[in-house]
């Protein structure tokens, strides 16, 4: 139901997007101001026209990128399946790669292609107002991380349910080890996802450092223009280069890394009797369906709560947002904690038992949920012209 919301609200936003509407008009609808100045008229034609230049930049890139790594992932399923199953001929392994890694492909492709159209919204928006502008690129952002959370965790469950099926058999003979048979396999899902990664933050960050070095190089170096001038034509490829491998890349990134770390958790959750007895291994799914809930919350506080009207609120509106995100999680993570593990529970092949109480499986949760924000805080302070160590 929470990947099902996900998705939702993803969508919720992509329409609060497009809604802001950017026109092209024709030449004849083009006039000066009374004054001589350009009219608004041009000024949002000639932003739709640099946005298409991008935007049609970075879909020929994507395509021609996604077409050598479906290749590759073909050719790498077949490995797999002729070398890496656990049974010959059954495609047990296979069948969660190449789902793990047309997902990340899918995450990856949503990413770019609301970035390429928030971009160009963003602009008209802040022309307006900074809060407007703020909110737009905020929202922008929310379509990427919901829809990849929502489509991941999704495709994670159907994959577990349609597993429980084909393993059913097995089961009713050895549960324990019917359940980490079935988690060893789908792990297959997160090295699907992880190898797109690797593809689109490889391929695409090199061509995104390409570009900005070619275009810093032509524009500021041997034609002395501004950064970003309007002058410069490396400026379209630099903008091509931020979408494909910042957006795009990181996309298939996130979602490489979030299945990976839950296909482990599961993997390792199945090497206990008390968790596969209890079905508590649901824990891992269950922390991000918590966190789907939260940052629904905290996502409207950033954009309905606190406003963005001075450029200096950018940071403290998005740290106040991480904060609250965290703080909020917490309790979360101790309720599901307490509910779905067993009191206590051990894991095989550890030292000294591997006991293991649900209380210290929030202390571990809540410490990884905590460096996070303590991780982002510490970057910014070294990183921001807001503070001492970069000023």
């Amino acid at each position: 139901m929470c990947a099902i919301v996900s998705i939702v609200f993803g969508l919720y936003n992509v329409c609060r997007v497009i809604a802001v509407k950017v026109h092209s008009y024709g030449p004849g609808d083009i006039e000066l101001q009374q004054d001589g100045t350009t009219s608004p008229q041009a000024i949002e034609h000639q932003m739709m026209e640099i946005a298409r230049l991008i935007q049609d930049g970075a879909s020929t890139f994507l395509k021609e990128e996604y077409f050598y790594t479906v290749i590759f992932i073909l050719v790498f399923a077949v490995i797999i399946f002729f070398t890496a199953e656990q049974e010959p001929m059954v495609p047990y392994t296979t069948v969660p790669f190449l789902l793990g890694a047309f997902t990340s492909i899918i995450s990856g492709y949503i990413g770019m292609q609301i970035a390429v159209r928030a971009n160009v919204r963003t602009a008209k928006e802040a022309r307006h107002s900074l809060d407007r502008g703020f909110n737009v690129a905020f929202r922008g952002g929310l379509v990427l991380g919901f829809t990849l959370v929502g489509l991941a965790l999704l495709v994670l469950i159907l994959l577990i349910i349609a597993y429980r099926q084909v393993f059913a058999a097995e089961m009713l003979l050895d549960r324990d080890e019917a359940t980490l048979k079935m988690f060893e396999a789908i792990a297959g899902y997160g090295l699907g996802g992880s190898t797109v990664a690797l593809f689109g933050r490889v391929g695409g960050g090199i061509y995104t450092k390409a570009a900005d070095v070619g275009a810093d190089l032509v524009g500021k170096v041997v034609e002395d223009l501004d950064e970003d001038s309007i002058m410069n034509p490396g400026v379209i490829a630099d903008n091509v280069g931020d979408n494909v491998g910042d957006i795009a890349g990181m996309g298939s990134d996130l979602f490489g890394s979030f299945a990976e770390a839950t296909c482990a958790c599961l993997v390792i959750s199945a090497t206990s009797k008390e968790l596969v007895a209890t079905d508590a291994f649901y824990y891992p799914l269950m922390i991000s369906a918590g966190g789907i809930v939260v940052g629904v919350f905290t996502a409207f506080l950033a954009t309905n709560v606190m406003g963005v009207h001075e450029v200096e609120k950018i940071e403290r509106t998005l740290k106040v947002q991480i904060g609250v995100s965290t703080i909020a999680m917490t309790p979360v993570l101790y309720i599901l904690s307490m509910w779905c593990l067993p009191a206590e529970f051990k894991f095989l092949n550890v030292a000294e038992g591997g006991h293991v109480t649900n209380f210290k499986a929030f202390i571990c949760t809540a410490l990884g949920l905590w460096s996070g924000l303590i991780i982002g805080v510490l970057t910014e302070y070294f990183t921001s012209t807001n503070y001492a160590p970069v000023q």
